[in-house]
């Protein structure tokens, strides 16, 4: 096994947006003076569940490609993968953020979510194949 130095480069930049999107959540709190919770807030839940969401898919995400890295996958595939989830979770807030049914709602939000869940089933589906 191989360290997986682009899953890592691309690790480190989803880092900086979560401390990012984590930032916003904070500076939400401090306007809303809400310390727990959203506090019927709904601008703060929103953001809330965009940093939520994020923790939730990524972490995981990353761990499927970065296996997929160290046994030896494809850097093109790898380097696909990473970049479509870079860019799947960099247009998720906005479309958590957009008017409800809205076209950026759907493109952004929709759109973001299923290349994250595309990554994580390509992943997952190499490594079963590199595992048979």
């Amino acid at each position: 096994m191989t360290f997986p130095a682009l899953t890592a480069f691309y690790a480190a930049l989803l880092a900086l947006i979560y401390l990012g999107l984590s930032g916003w959540v904070v500076a939400g709190r401090l306007s809303t003076d809400v310390l727990h919770g959203d506090g019927g807030d709904e601008g703060l839940e929103k953001r809330i569940r965009v940093q939520g969401n994020f923790g939730e898919y990524v972490p995981f995400a990353l761990l499927l490609v970065a296996l997929l890295e160290a046994g030896g996958g494809g850097a093109t595939l790898v380097r696909t993968l990473l970049i479509v989830l870079l860019v799947a979770r960099i247009l998720h807030p906005f479309g958590m953020l957009a008017p409800k049914n809205s076209p950026r709602q759907y493109a952004c939000r929709g759109g973001g979510i299923l290349a994250t869940f595309g990554v994580m089933g390509v992943a997952a589906a190499a490594l079963l194949l590199r595992a048979a």
